[in-house]
């Protein structure tokens, strides 16, 4: 498809999805722009600039700066997604949680019911701690006591409360998933302003034009890197074979595959790495304790330490987190159930231990690119000596599968209105065939 936009536009139900989630969007970002009252942000942005390789600063890159600028929606969509993964995460160890995920979409609406609650609950603890910090900043603060903490807490939940709802819009009556387009936009709202500083160390030769070079053939390689290890998967091949229906019809035997995604964790694994060896910075910030300060520059990006320490942990949860996301012994007995097998292999445990062989073989190598996408920034930047430059490898996997994905929707739905409108044109022709015979 050469130009896919016009097509896109064309199609009114379509365009109107895309103008009603451009819209929520243009939304969300008004509200992260929007100060809790009784905050001074210029105290608090001073102080954030000590945070940046702590947790604050993490949970500051997914909600697009509204962390460190104290709006009325800096928790964002994160107590949102936390929820959610806290239930995946539940569901392999829970039976009650695993039995509703089976129920269908009875089960499915308990679980989103039960994630709301839970948002809620994460959000007013998140809230109440943010308040806890912010009151014990010197001067960030105009009011004291009780009143703001309890006055912050409620905005912040409330805020965190509207951006769950915004997102459900957007999946419900928009295009592609709400909540993964909210961290989207978060993120690439901070493209702009880097490549302004990168420009202008640039222009007063803080970085030569090798370097400037260099950096946006990286950019372009990575990125093309990451979409095809986005989008790369590993087809097994299914065979359904021939069914008698009854009456003498007979249902022929067709050929299929599964998908097996090289990088079937996506950007879970760097989130729960990161959130760990960012900890001993987190707790360093907020102590005097020596051991912590010795720790915490162990665990800095600029050593051998920090580098194998971080990759491990990468292969660790990419491994981790497929086998929370994945079941092979569940699509084993679906295929049974269905009269599908894989060729060679014999249905039930059989076809479950194979998958699993064959998931294991090609996550090694999705964990491997994903930690190499992870660590490359920091190569990047020693090599070059910049600090300015916009480069993250958690936000660009971000940036790119949300891309890809959104994309996927929005082509599906022209496929589906192309094959109504062949549908309508051939019900027509029959028609008008009948009437003259």
């Amino acid at each position: 498809m050469a130009n896919p936009i016009a097509p896109f536009l064309r199609i009114p139900e379509l365009k109107n999805k895309i103008l009603f989630t451009l819209g929520v969007l243009l939304l969300y970002r008004v509200g992260a722009h929007i100060t809790t009252p009784g905050v001074d942000v210029v105290v608090l942005r001073e102080q954030f600039q000590n945070l940046q390789n702590t947790l604050f600063g993490v949970y500051d890159l997914f909600v697009g700066g509204a962390l460190s600028r104290a709006t009325v929606l800096s928790l964002g969509i994160m107590p949102y997604i936390s929820a959610s993964i806290m239930f995946q995460l539940l569901a392999a160890v829970v039976p009650t949680i695993e039995k509703m995920q089976k129920e269908g979409e009875d089960g499915r609406k308990k679980i989103t019911q039960w994630t709301r609650y839970s948002t809620v609950v994460l959000a007013a603890l998140q809230g109440w701690g943010y308040a806890i910090f912010l009151r014990n900043i010197p001067g960030a603060v105009s009011m004291a006591g009780l009143p703001f903490l309890l006055g912050t807490t409620l905005i912040l939940t409330t805020g965190a409360v509207f951006v769950m709802w915004l997102g459900e819009q957007i999946t419900e009556r928009g295009i592609g998933n709400g909540a993964s387009l909210l961290i989207f936009f978060s993120i690439i709202e901070g493209f702009p302003r880097a490549l302004g500083a990168t420009w202008e160390s640039y222009r007063v030769g803080a970085i030569t034009s090798f370097a400037l070079v260099a950096l946006v053939a990286v950019m372009i390689a990575v990125t093309a890197g990451v979409t095809s290890m986005t989008m790369a998967a590993r087809k097994l091949p299914v065979q359904i074979p021939r069914k008698v229906l009854g009456r003498g019809r007979i249902q022929e035997g067709s050929k299929s595959f599964i998908p097996l995604r090289v990088n079937s964790a996506g950007v879970m694994p760097i989130i729960f790495a990161q959130s760990i060896i960012i900890v001993p910075g987190t707790l360093a910030a907020f102590s005097s304790i020596g051991l912590l300060e010795d720790i915490s520059q162990t665990f800095q990006p600029d050593n051998w330490v920090y580098y194998v320490t971080y990759s491990l942990l990468i292969l660790f949860f990419t491994y981790f987190y497929t086998a929370i996301i994945f079941n092979p012994v569940d699509l084993a007995e679906n295929l049974k159930k269905q009269g599908a097998f894989i060729p060679g292999v014999k249905p039930g445990r059989d076809t479950a231990d194979y998958i699993d062989h064959v998931l294991t073989r090609i996550t090694l190598p999705g964990a491997i690119y994903l930690a190499l996408i992870a660590l490359l920034p920091f190569w990047i930047f020693e090599i070059f000596d910049i600090q300015t430059f916009f480069f993250g490898g958690t936000s660009l996997l971000i940036v790119v599968g949300v891309a890809l994905d959104t994309v996927q929707q929005m082509q599906q739905h022209l496929i589906l209105r192309r094959y109504e409108g062949f549908m309508k044109k051939g019900r027509v022709r029959f028609r008008g065939r009948q009437q003259y015979m």
